[in-house]
């Protein structure tokens, strides 16, 4: 399991969007911080944008690298500070909270077609206020796309809360369905699993960020269902404000 020389802020604090750090390496197109709240991507939801503070400058951050330490990629065009300065990170609000509100969207939308389905996921991706997940949905029961939209929406409009706590592999393991895709995508060695709990809705191991409670997401639009070979179906939605 990678350790990283960087503290993961937005892992705890998904809410945080700004911090003081202290560059660790910085070399060309890559820093390393010691701490940051940059989601660097993963499980589908793509890594956080924003900008460095340092010295009067800006350096403006366009992705995230994982490797054998988090690496935060700056814009071409920008200075790179150097070892052992002090910045002041911030997130890009606006990205960020629309990926937030997209992600738990999705957790809605998995737990709904579970439930009322029983389908695992064979895939999902995301861009902010727009997303696709993939199911094992054999056959497209009629008016699925009108169902599975009208469920979403009642459990946004619940307000259910969304809990987020790691716990030891095994108590993770221990709690039924907790692996929502038909293949079990978290390594053998992570000992410690992030749990992401709608909370009696959809209980799953998941690492992105996500909105505090189901009527932050907005409004859920299943936009389309698509056919992408037997016994596979992805389904498109937006979300609205």
């Amino acid at each position: 399991m990678t350790t990283y020389r960087t503290r993961r802020l937005e892992l705890t604090d998904q809410t945080l969007r700004e911090w003081e750090a202290v560059v660790l390496d910085s070399g060309p197109g890559e820093i390393v911080l010691d701490r940051s709240a940059f989601y660097p991507g993963g499980g589908g939801q793509p890594p956080d944008h924003g900008v460095l503070l340092w010295q009067g400058v800006q350096t403006r951050i366009v992705g995230v690298r994982k490797g054998d330490d988090l690496y935060l990629l700056p814009h071409e065009d920008d200075p790179l500070p150097p070892v052992g300065t002090a910045v002041r990170g911030a997130v890009e609000d606006e990205r960020r909270t629309s990926l937030m509100r997209t992600h738990s969207g999705l957790h809605v939308l998995c737990g709904v077609v579970f439930r009322d389905y029983g389908c695992l996921v064979t895939g999902g991706n995301m861009e902010p206020g727009a997303a696709r997940m993939d199911f094992n949905l054999p056959e497209v029961p009629p008016g699925f796309k009108e169902a599975v939209e009208a469920a979403c929406n009642t459990e946004i409009e619940a307000d259910r809360r969304i809990d987020v706590k790691s716990l030891p592999r095994a108590d993770a393991f221990a709690i039924p369905d907790i692996i929502r895709t038909a293949t079990n995508l978290v390594p053998p060695e992570v000992e410690e699993v992030r749990i992401v709990d709608i909370v009696g809705l959809d209980t799953q191991a998941d690492g992105g960020t996500h909105v505090a409670s189901t009527r932050q997401i907005g409004r859920l639009q299943v936009a389309k269902i698509e056919n992408k070979g037997r016994g596979f179906r992805r389904v498109r939605v937006k979300i609205l404000d």
